[in-house]
C-alpha cells in the first residue's frame, strides 16, 4: 500500500532507541525524511546511519522550556515544513506512592507531558500550513491505574485529555491529532523490569517473563516494530477519518471500554 508519506517530514522525539528508533526506520522505510530527538547525541548518530534517509540530528532536552521551539526551528530551517510530530519522549519513575517524592513527579510531568505540549504548540502553525499530524505515543496506564505506577498513569491521563482537546481543534485547524498506548513492549526498560523480578524471586529471566505474562493476561510482548506500523497507519492517509483517536496496542492488556 502506498502511505504518501514519501518525502514529508516528520519530527520523532526519543528517537535514539526502543520504540523511537523503530519508528524511525519504519517512517525512513516510507521514504519520509526526519528530524530525530533525543538527549543522547551518539545513540542518534547511530540511527541516523542505520535509517538512510534524509535526517537532522537534534540532540535536546525536552525537559527545557525553550527545547519545544529550538526543535521546530530547527526542522523549520533545514526541511521548509513540517507535515508529521511523534511525541514519543518521556519515561516516569515506577513505585510506592507513599515513596516517590515531588521531583519524580515533576520530572515525569516535565518530559512526557509538557515536552509534549510545548511540540505540538510549536508545531502547530506548521502543521496547519500543510494539513498534518499528530501522533502522541502514550501508554495504557492513562487508561486503567496501578499502586506502582502513580506517576506514569497521571502523566499518560493528562497526555490522552490533550490529544482529544487538540483534536478537537484540529477540526477547524485542519490537524489529525491522534495517539497510540503501547502495552508491553520488548524494549531495554521492560528487560530491567524482568530482570528486577526475576532477582526479586529467584527465577530465569525466562521464567520471570512468562509468570509477567500470565498475570497480565496477554499471550505475549510487544515488538517496538507493531507500535511504528501502527504510526505508519495513522500517519498515512489511509487513517484520514481518525481524529482523536486512541489506539490501544497492548495484545489485549486493555480490557475495559
Amino acid at each position: 500500500m502506498d502511505t504518501h508519506l514519501a518525502n514529508k517530514v516528520a519530527i520523532i522525539t526519543g528517537a535514539s532507541r526502543g520504540i523511537g528508533r523503530a519508528i524511525a526506520e519504519a517512517l525512513a522505510g516510507e521514504r519520509m525524511r526526519l528530524v530525530l530527538v533525543a538527549r543522547s547525541g551518539h545513540l542518534l548518530a547511530e540511527v541516523a546511519a542505520s535509517v538512510k534517509c534524509e535526517c537532522l540530528v537534534h540532540v535536546a532536552d525536552l525537559r527545557k522550556t525553550e527545547a519545544a521551539s529550538e526543535v521546530i526551528a530547527a526542522a523549520i530551517q533545514r526541511f521548509k515544513g513540517l507535515d508529521l510530530l511523534v511525541n514519543n519522549a518521556g519515561a516516569t519513575q515506577r513505585g510506592d506512592f507513599l515513596e516517590l517524592p515531588d521531583a519524580d513527579w515533576q520530572d515525569g510531568f516535565a518530559l512526557k507531558f509538557f515536552g509534549a505540549m510545548r511540540l505540538c504548540r510549536a508545531a502547530w502553525p506548521h502543521l496547519v500550513a500543510n494539513r498534518g499530524s499528530i501522533i502522541n505515543i502514550v501508554g495504557i496506564g492513562g487508561r486503567t491505574a496501578s499502586a506502582d505506577f502513580a506517576i506514569g498513569g497521571a502523566v499518560n491521563s493528562a497526555l490522552l485529555n490533550l490529544t482529544k482537546a487538540l483534536a478537537h481543534r484540529g477540526l477547524k485547524d485542519g490537524v489529525r491529532v491522534n495517539a497510540i498506548n503501547p502495552g508491553m513492549i520488548v524494549t531495554g526498560r521492560l528487560e530491567r523490569r524482568i530482570n528486577a523480578a526475576a532477582a526479586a524471586q529467584n527465577l530465569n529471566y525466562e521464567t520471570a517473563a512468562a509468570k509477567m505474562l500470565e498475570k497480565l493476561g496477554i499471550a505475549r510482548f510487544g515488538t517496538p516494530a507493531e507500535i511504528a506500523h501502527a504510526v505508519t497507519f495513522l500517519a498515512s492517509p489511509a487513517a484520514s477519518y481518525c481524529q482523536g483517536t486512541i489506539m490501544d496496542v497492548d495484545g489485549g492488556e486493555t480490557r475495559t471500554l
